[in-house]
């Protein structure tokens, strides 16, 4: 027994006070499998406020969890067995790390009676994920729960996000909670203020500079900076490019948009990077993208606006960095530096017309198998400008992140920190869960959508509306893409398919096969506005990867 207020009473075990940390902490969900060794939890969980939503792979349980921390910035919660089901988690927590996307893990692990030995699944579960975490602790006794839970959260919200990993031995889990023990209730930490030394010197490099531009990365969404961003824009008058990972932080059809950088090769957004001086850097991390793309000679002044320190890269040599809440961070240096710049908002128009000119083409092309180009472009007729789009690593993330335009936060995810394969359909469910007002959907290809198409039951059995749409090529197209550029032929990258549309019907979905390029708008809005579950195969003509990267290579600017 619980009582009201959270604390525990008799005949509670670990696994009710681990549960009642969760609810104290606002999890609404935890993904997962169990398993022998936590069957405690799965059964407390149940008896809670909080919904488990069985999985069909842990993996798949750890993708939704990171989806569940980057729209909401609490930390999505996975749960997992001991030994191989603990394991399986650790790709969807690397991929969280490397995202800074928050994210708590929590695993059975085998009894102290045994785990100084070796015993039957038996494996050091918290050396494992310590290099894929910020922290990764064994809970040794009943009394460390509501401690570690909370320095879990804490840690895995605050300074970078991050996942964190609990390991629970079986003993420990079934153990007695100590009597009167109750979580311990979440900090409430305030936005810090900036230095107002750093904004002056941040300020006097500015003062230098002629031709700035803005870079906005996944931590000026993360941190609600939108506003802040588009303001001190319009002050200064001064194009604003995005990484893939940061898209929709700045609206895509404002006149000061360049797009996305972070392609294979120089795209249209490099121009403007080429035309700079300096660069304010507002939320990025080096892990979005490499910064010799867009400071080659490193001769730009950098800038670097964040809730915590620049890592040191070469050719991301900071003249000054501002720390703090990043829009209150933007207003004072807005205040500080008030522009206008003389090279104002220089080629931004130019290149915003090569990024619209290139999907028009693609939404007049009626080939088929169907363009790239024409793929994005109905995939953002079929959806609002605050819908949601998971785009899955390959070739199908590279056409969404250059080319698919958003206009609010986290309207467009990516992998960009570990460039997961196969993260986006499960995601989609955990988007579905949490964007109950937005439509959803799940852009991948055809070798990615095989890695976690079983979490179509998943979404069936829960009631989670999730529609599916698979670039279909028969290969692994962005390393065929690859291979072909830098070997000039390529090996090892086709592969067969099942009939996808009688295999997303077995399992009580709705499959769709594109025939016509004209096919394709009206069958993503009918499978959005269904409310169910549907899987649409759409092929496509990949022959564009090369032209484009091509075609790319002979542009000169400036526009």
């Amino acid at each position: 027994m619980t009582s009201q207020d959270g604390t525990s009473q008799d005949g509670d075990t670990t696994a009710h006070l681990i549960v009642r940390c969760l609810e104290a902490e606002g999890v609404e969900y935890v993904f997962g499998i169990p398993g022998e060794e936590n069957i405690g939890l799965v059964d407390a969980l149940e008896a809670s406020s909080i919904r488990y939503v069985l999985t069909r792979h842990e993996q798949a349980a750890s993708f939704m969890a990171e989806i569940v921390g980057r729209l909401t910035g609490k930390a999505g919660v996975c749960s997992a067995t001991l030994g191989p089901g603990a394991i399986n988690l650790q790709l969807g927590v690397a991929d969280a790390t490397t995202n800074s996307t928050p994210m708590v893990a929590l695993s059975a692990q085998v009894g102290l009676d045994r785990i100084y030995k070796e015993s039957h699944q038996a494996v050091d579960l918290v050396s494992l994920f310590r290099p894929i975490t910020k922290w990764s602790e064994l809970v040794f006794t009943p009394d460390a729960v509501p401690e570690m839970v909370r320095r879990a959260f804490k840690t895995a919200q605050t300074e970078r996000p991050g996942a964190t990993y609990l390991a629970v031995p079986e003993d420990v889990e079934a153990a007695a909670a100590p009597p009167g023990t109750a979580p311990m209730p979440p900090d409430r930490v305030r936005a810090e203020e900036p230095s107002p030394g750093q904004v002056a010197r941040a300020a006097e490099v500015l003062s230098r500079s002629r031709a700035p531009i803005l870079l906005a990365g996944h931590g000026a969404a993360r941190d609600g900076a939108g506003a802040a961003l588009l303001a001190l824009a319009e002050q200064w008058d001064v194009p604003v490019a995005t990484t893939f990972h940061g898209k929709g932080v700045f609206p895509d059809d404002h006149r000061l948009a360049l797009g996305a950088v972070g392609f294979m090769r120089h795209d249209y957004a490099n121009f403007g990077f080429d035309d700079a001086d300096a660069i304010v850097a507002i939320g990025y991390e080096l892990q979005e993208f490499d910064p010799v793309k867009i400071n080659p000679n490193r001769d730009k002044e950098i800038v670097h606006v964040h809730r915590f320190p620049a890592e040191v890269d070469d050719h991301y040599r900071l003249s000054t960095g501002i720390e703090g809440d990043i829009s209150r961070s933007l207003e004072a240096l807005g205040a500080a530096a008030p522009g206008p710049f003389p090279g104002g908002a220089r080629s931004s128009s130019g290149i915003r017309d090569m990024l619209a000119d290139e999907l028009a083409r693609g939404r007049s092309d009626d080939r088929f198998p169907l363009a790239p180009q024409r793929i994005v472009a109905d995939t953002r007729a079929a959806l609002g400008r605050r819908d949601v789009v998971l785009a899955d690593t390959g070739a199908v993330k590279m056409w969404m992140a250059r080319l698919y335009p958003t206009y609010a936060p986290n309207t467009c995810l990516l992998s960009n920190g570990l460039s997961t394969m196969g993260f986006a359909l499960p995601g989609a469910l955990a988007a579905a869960l949490v964007e109950p007002g937005r439509k959803v959907l799940a852009a991948v290809g055809d070798g990615a959508f095989l890695m976690h198409s079983q979490e179509i039951e998943t979404a069936i059995r829960e009631q989670i509306p999730l529609t599916v749409l698979v670039w279909v090529d028969d290969a692994y197209g962005l390393i065929e893409w690859k291979m072909d550029l830098e070997l000039g032929r390529h090996s090892q990258v086709r592969f067969g398919n099942p009939d996808l549309v009688a295999y997303a019907e077995s399992f009580g979905a709705a499959g769709y096969r594109i025939e016509s390029a004209e096919e394709l708008w009206p069958t993503l809005r009918t499978a959005l506005d269904s409310g169910g579950v549907s899987v649409v195969a759409c092929p496509v003509d990949y022959r564009e990867n090369l032209r484009l990267t091509e075609r790319l290579g002979e542009l000169t600017g400036p526009f």
